[in-house]
């Protein structure tokens, strides 16, 4: 068979596999054209998921009679006025969205400038342009879908349920407007409003697209390194998802799925996060366009980084700085235990020595029971003896804090007050079950799980005590020599000076294998054959060190949990004080290097509204 030209309407329907994989992809690229065009509101209608119907209304500043005729045409586009693919500072740039949307559906483009006295339409259908149209519409442009994928229609057997498109189609309009929050944003589907955002401040728009619990639950981080800056919310390690669809990083206002990025996040939350949970963070990075490749991929959303490893560790670094520097309690947890209480049943009076008088078949009113409650409770006595109410060796015993032993005299009628300081995580009182320790400040109630607490101190020495004697390499009787790929081989070997810093002697072997002379002492018991291959895997996808870094980190914490204060052990006054002096001048303090919270915080108002006091 000989080789032919496609005809340009086939071409386009094929760029349209690309571009426009579903409704959500479509109402990106049009939303995207509007953010372009500098419009301040959007609004977006679809029915039944966007499969029958699309459209995207904007005040933004218009297309001419000649714009609007070649806007259709592929490839035609407004925002390369240098053709330098290598500066782009808009969302789109590659002129294919309308053509491609053209090509698979029926499609009606109004517009109108604002210097121009009339608006004018055109229309699509499967590729086939009309003539251009007089019309009626205020400044902006307004663009309809009808019938998406009717020239493709194999394509509609790979869309999901009406619900499961329209939900795809909120997220992306909550992605663009996260990153335009001076932008009014409203999505209806069939006259219904799913929501509408007016133009706010960032933090406002942050608040309103992914929840006050978030934000409440979230630490502000920016930081500005040579001409990249960051900036955006991460939340406490103690408020965690299930996957990463929490996860919202922007480059220069673009949402974008960057494995560099993703993993950056992953390896600042290394140590202080539960395993299998995915922090929430709203990122936004910015970068100077020269220094950003945006022309990987047709749907825009993956980047490439001139100098990706400093946009790396500037992320690792300012994650990892923020979290150590935060010592409080997540908010999540403190309603969870306010709303334990409220919720545990509340046991029917019945003080020793009493017994009903009456059945529960007669139902008593509750006169009738407090009555024979009082008949029958026993006199208060004015001086009760001490021994009665202090037993040496009794594990209700709460023991008073004091400053000194000697006015520990409990048989001295007179209350002595001794002015407590008032530490952020206050002074112990008294361990419960052996494992909790119970403090108080002057306007909440702290609970400590002494292991979770003592475990990161532990492993925060640990660290420290590393990172200043430099980690201490053990020689192999037998060097180990490991097979790998040519690539990977390279790749190891060019990474072997990076690799000394963790104890790894590595040289080379031959072109398709290295040898291990000299591993870190604290890996001695592990495989390493299959760490080296994790390694070597790694560096060819992200070309960093990142199992190496994970690995260390883990046998760095199995060591603080058999190093630590265990549950069941019993804690002097003493010691539980010490211990919540070092968790506040302690980085991360506030969860275990396993993720596990380490303290809860109980407000003293909350605890009153408990009591019916407020």
């Amino acid at each position: 068979m000989s080789i032919r030209l496609l005809n340009p309407t086939l071409i386009n329907q094929i760029a349209a596999g690309e571009v426009i994989e579903r409704p959500a992809s479509a109402v990106k690229e049009l939303v995207e054209n509007a953010l372009d065009a500098n419009a301040k509101s959007i609004a977006v209608r679809i029915r039944d998921g966007g499969r029958t119907y699309i459209s995207v209304t904007d005040n933004g500043g218009g297309m001419s009679r000649q714009d609007l005729e070649i806007c259709v045409e592929r490839h035609a586009t407004s925002k390369l006025p240098d053709e330098d693919l290598f500066n782009i500072s808009t969302l789109g740039f590659r002129g294919e969205a309308l053509a491609s949307i053209g090509a698979v559906s029926r499609l009606v483009i109004t517009s109108r400038q604002n210097n121009d006295g009339n608006a004018w339409a055109i229309s699509v259908e499967g590729g086939n342009k009309s003539a251009i149209q007089p019309a009626s519409h205020p400044a902006g442009t307004k663009i309809e879908i009808k019938d998406l994928f009717f020239a493709t229609p194999a394509r509609l057997n790979f869309l999901k349920s009406p619900a499961t498109e329209r939900g795809r189609i909120a997220a992306i309009l909550k992605k663009l407007a996260l990153a335009h929050a001076d932008v009014a944003f409203s999505l209806y589907d069939d006259q219904k409003e799913m929501f509408n955002y007016q133009a706010a401040t960032l933090p406002q728009r942050v608040s309103h697209v992914l929840g006050q619990e978030f934000f409440d639950n979230s630490i502000e981080i920016n930081k500005q390194r040579d001409e990249v800056g960051l900036h955006g919310w991460i939340s406490l390690p103690s408020y965690h998802m299930r996957n990463s669809q929490d996860q919202y990083v922007f480059v220069n206002d673009r949402y974008v799925t960057d494995k560099v990025l993703a993993s950056a996040i992953r390896i600042g939350y290394q140590d202080v996060l539960a395993p299998q949970r995915f922090p929430a963070v709203c990122l936004f990075l910015e970068v100077p366009a020269v220094e950003l490749d945006v022309n990987v991929h047709p749907a825009k959303t993956e980047v490439r980084f001139r100098n990706q490893e400093a946009v790396r560790r500037l992320v690792i670094g300012t994650l990892r700085d923020n979290l150590a520097a935060q010592m409080s309690a997540n908010s999540t947890l403190t309603d969870k235990a306010i709303a334990a209480f409220q919720s545990s049943p509340v046991p029917t009076p019945n003080p020793i020595g009493y017994t009903p008088t009456f059945s529960q078949a007669t139902q008593p009113t509750y006169k009738e029971r407090m009555a024979a409650v009082a008949s029958q409770m026993l006199p208060l006595q004015d001086n009760p003896e001490p021994a009665e109410l202090r037993e040496p060796d009794s594990p209700l015993m709460i023991k008073p804090y004091t400053t000194s032993m000697a006015s520990s005299d409990m048989s001295k009628p007179e209350q002595v007050t001794i002015s407590e300081p008032d530490y952020q995580l206050g002074i112990a009182k008294a361990q419960v079950h052996e494992t909790y320790i119970v403090a108080t400040t002057s306007d909440a109630v702290i609970i400590v799980d002494q292991h979770a607490a003592h475990e990161r101190l532990v492993y925060e020495k640990i660290k420290a005590q590393h990172k200043s004697d430099g980690v201490v390499r053990q020689a192999l009787l037998i060097p180990e020599i490991v097979e790998l790929g040519r690539e990977q081989t390279e790749l190891v070997l060019n990474a072997k000076n990076c690799l000394l810093k963790f104890g790894l002697v590595i040289e080379s072997f031959s072109d398709k294998e290295v040898l291990i002379r000299e591993i870190p002492a604290l890996l001695a018991k592990e495989c390493i054959k299959q760490l080296i291959l994790d390694i070597a895997a790694d560096l060819q996808e992200h070309s960093q060190d990142i199992s190496l870094e994970e690995t260390y980190h883990e046998v760095l914490s199995t060591m603080a949990c058999h190093n630590s204060i265990r549950a069941g052990r019993k804690l002097s006054l003493d010691e539980m004080n010490a211990m919540l002096r070092q968790m506040e001048t302690t980085p991360k303090s506030s969860q275990c290097n396993h993720g596990r919270p380490t303290f809860i915080k109980l407000p003293k108002v909350e605890i009153e509204k408990l009591f019916g006091r407020r």
